[in-house]
């Protein structure tokens, strides 16, 4: 299992955090997403066939793009 932390510094409200946990959630592999919008992260923990650069490029397409 992986664990990885992304800053997404443009997350302002709560559409954002539900916005962000419906693009990431239904990837194949991916096991937990936790979004926390006090700190503007978001911590997903996968496996394969998931990958950091798939979940990079979801949050970069949804416009979060990762920091």
């Amino acid at each position: 299992m992986n664990t990885i932390c992304y800053s997404i510094p443009n997350m302002s409200c709560n559409h954002c955090v539900m916005h962000i946990q419906k693009a990431i959630q239904p990837l194949e592999g991916v096991k937990k997403v936790d979004v926390d919008l006090a700190s503007k992260s978001v911590t997903v923990e996968f496996d394969s066939p998931a990958t950091e650069l798939q979940l990079r490029a979801v949050l970069a397409e949804i416009g979060y793009p990762a920091a």
